[in-house]
């Protein structure tokens, strides 16, 4: 959309933390590598101009559409607004940002051009794409101290540590498991499913399988804050 010598963008930072089942679980951001200029080559997130007919959520939703099954995207919300006069080369251009989440252990089906980069190794990124995956990655951990929304990266059921790796993918920290659990069942944000998961190779007592008490979002504790141990 163009208003004069002003256009507007949006763009969704959306991630998933990806190989769960391997050592090293780590946050990934969904990227898509420019194949003309202005910046040819680098990566951006994804998403594109605002149609005149269109609002925010729905712009996104179809540009998103364009890369990634949207049936596989579990929590979406607009984040904020990047206006700086010079950030893209020609007319000026304001972006709002958007937060996408998909769970583990979802496959959606990517085009040639677009790809899961982990959040801590981004390649060269266009324009100012890096600081708005920062500025995501950010406001997600926020939310995972106040809000349930690790239903939008968890497994439809798992056990805890499984949830603790999703936890410690996306905080970037080591979580302790025990406290984890703790803090989520004394909210009401994880309940058991009255069953257990499979025994392991190694055999012992088969663990318990939790779910997410609801798959909306909601505010559990608006003053709660998860922090790096010590």
């Amino acid at each position: 959309m163009t208003y004069g010598n002003t256009a507007h963008e949006v763009l969704a930072a959306v991630f998933q933390v990806r190989d769960l089942d391997s050592r090293q679980p780590a946050l990934n951001v969904l990227l898509w590598q420019r194949a003309l200029d202005p910046e040819q080559g680098k990566w951006s997130l994804p998403g594109g101009r605002l149609d005149d007919d269109e609002d925010l959520t729905s712009s996104v939703r179809r540009q998103l559409a364009e890369k990634v099954d949207l049936r596989e995207l579990a929590h979406l919300e607009q984040l904020a607004v990047f206006s700086d006069p010079t950030r893209v080369p020609g007319i000026r251009t304001i972006a709002s940002t958007f937060l996408g989440l998909v769970p583990s252990p979802a496959t959606p089906a990517l085009p040639p051009d677009t790809r899961w980069h982990p959040v801590n190794d981004l390649p060269e990124m266009a324009f100012d794409h890096a600081p708005m995956v920062e500025h995501a990655r950010n406001r997600l951990m926020a939310k995972l101290s106040y809000t349930n929304i690790g239903f939008a990266l968890a497994p439809m059921e798992f056990v805890i540590s499984t949830l603790r790796d999703v936890y410690s993918a996306a905080l970037d920290y080591q979580v302790d498991a025990t406290n984890l659990q703790r803090v989520l069942e004394r909210r009401k944000v994880i309940t058991r499913t009255g069953t257990t998961a499979r025994s392991g190779r190694s055999g012992g007592r088969p663990a318990a399988l939790y779910r997410f008490t609801d798959s909306r979002y909601r505010v559990t504790d608006e003053f709660a804050a998860l922090r790096p141990p010590g």
